[in-house]
């Protein structure tokens, strides 16, 4: 699941940007948040856009809740890691900062009147058809979120609406013609799908060590941080039936399945007694870090962390990596408790030797051999497709769900993209590591009906949109820096 999620996180920022506006103007209540260790209230600038911690934050808050549904409640750090949602927050809002850079440019303006009109006209701000700004106000504080700060990002999210709708164009005739031959396109193939498999690769230690030599500081060791731990676990004797009662009921919304069905509360009460664990326990693991601090009472733990510590969430990372010895973090939740870290020393990252990066060396040459070696055979191979052995042969198009031998869904439909964009008879389609070799034996026109004609449309008026947009925030990349903080 985490890895389908992973694949088809396909976010074109500004409209996501707009969702999570629109999101919390439907009811959105979040939980928690993301907190750099930095103290600067500044994330980054992107040309002359500055991004603050609140935006990010807020970003962070509506990715994660979005997965944490599809995950019928059931994400964690480790899994919100997995899904990178931290680089997906950044990506979001540093692009949306390109986008505003370009508004400003061409002297895009928003008015108080355009962004009381957009709140006025959010259903999660009315009560009985009309803006309750008492609602509008309660909604923000459960969110922790200032209406200054909101109202800022809605000014943007205008602006950024208003440039798009400027630069948004549709497709041509030729254009909707090209989309419609390829779809309706039906194409008897041969082909061979080639993997590391299909090619031998030396790794004896004479090899290994020669690559070793050439590429040492790809094998390092990682940062150490040598720590006292301060221990306070979380109060879930605290946590009442009512409390989960009252939380479930309150948030009913956000629990649904994949299909729209609520989900049940005992099936998410875990995550919930949790979460208001957190919360009850916040204010006693306050305390003890005071007293921490103070020296009154001492560490219950000394430990060694890494980076490659997968137990250790990217916040506590992100503060080891800034803080310097002696520097005592504010409590933060580590798996079920509250860990009040004390970093004692920091190890610097060295070189591993030959021994202990062998594992990593040879994963490392056979990926990088064996690209290489595949090309080779695979040239060759198409040379001499028709008397190969286990060459397949299928009739395919763009209209039906196959699953080709030797590949996943997902690669078969990769590789059926690509195949139906080649002007190539035979020829070579790279698959993530692997490697189809196809030749085309025969092409026919499929016919269509009215609804799939409309479809066919709605998805040329789609990609050509997508296409623009990716091409335009690469552009703007290259006329905006990003300055990380």
């Amino acid at each position: 699941m985490i890895s389908w999620m992973q694949k088809h996180n396909r976010y074109l920022v500004w409209t996501i940007w707009i969702a999570t506006i629109a999101f919390i103007g439907a009811g959105f209540v979040g939980w928690g948040s993301y907190q750099f260790g930095s103290n600067s209230d500044k994330v980054a600038k992107v040309g002359d856009i500055t991004i603050d911690k609140s935006r990010f934050d807020f970003a962070y808050r509506t990715i994660y809740d979005n997965y944490n549904q599809q995950l019928q409640g059931q994400l964690d750090e480790k899994k919100a890691k997995e899904l990178k949602i931290q680089e997906q927050a950044m990506s979001m809002i540093e692009s949306q900062a390109k986008l505003l850079n370009l508004a400003k440019h061409y002297g895009i303006y928003v008015n108080d009147d355009e962004i009381a009109q957009a709140l006025q006209s959010m259903d999660g701000f009315q009560t009985d058809g009309k803006f309750d700004k008492k609602l509008y106000e309660q909604q923000l504080l459960n969110i922790k979120l200032k209406p200054t700060v909101y109202e800022d990002m809605l000014k943007d999210e205008i602006a950024v609406t208003k440039l798009m709708s400027l630069l948004r164009t549709t497709p041509t005739i030729f254009e909707n013609d090209t989309i419609a031959s390829a779809f309706l396109a039906e194409n008897s193939i041969k082909y061979k799908v080639l993997t590391s498999k299909d090619v031998n690769i030396d790794t004896s230690d004479k090899i290994l060590n020669e690559y070793w030599v050439k590429n040492k500081n790809k094998f390092m060791h990682p940062t150490q941080y040598q720590v006292e731990i301060l221990w306070t676990p979380l109060d879930v004797s605290s946590v009442n039936d009512s409390d989960i009662t009252a939380i479930y009921q309150a948030n009913s919304y956000k629990y649904v399945d994949n299909s729209g069905k609520q989900i049940p509360l005992q099936a998410i009460k875990p995550m919930l007694i949790k979460e208001i664990a957190i919360e009850k326990t916040k204010k006693i693991a306050q305390k003890a870090y005071i007293n921490f601090k103070n020296g009154k009472i001492k560490a219950n733990e000394n430990r060694t962390l890494t980076e490659t510590n997968k137990t250790i969430s990217t916040d506590i990372l992100n503060e080891l990596q800034a803080s310097k010895a002696g520097n005592i973090m504010k409590p933060k939740v580590f798996g079920n408790k509250y860990a009040t870290i004390k970093l004692v020393n920091k190890i610097d990252p060295k070189l591993k030797n030959f021994t202990e990066a062998k594992n990593d060396i040879i994963t490392a040459y056979r990926n990088e051999v064996s690209k290489k070696e595949l090309n080779v055979l695979a040239q060759n191979s198409l040379k001499n497709i028709n008397n190969l052995p286990q060459v397949y042969t299928k009739t395919v198009s763009l209209r039906d769900t196959v699953n080709l031998n030797g590949l996943t869904n997902e690669e078969s439909l990769h590789f059926l993209q690509k195949l139906f964009t080649s002007t190539e008879e035979n020829g070579i389609i790279i698959i993530d590591n692997k490697v189809v070799i196809y030749g085309i034996l025969s092409k026919s026109t499929l016919t269509s009906n009215q609804e799939e004609t409309k479809m066919v449309y709605k998805n040329s008026s789609e990609l050509k949109k997508s296409i623009f947009e990716a091409n335009l925030l690469k552009s703007l990349s290259e006329r905006y820096i990003t300055k990380n903080y």
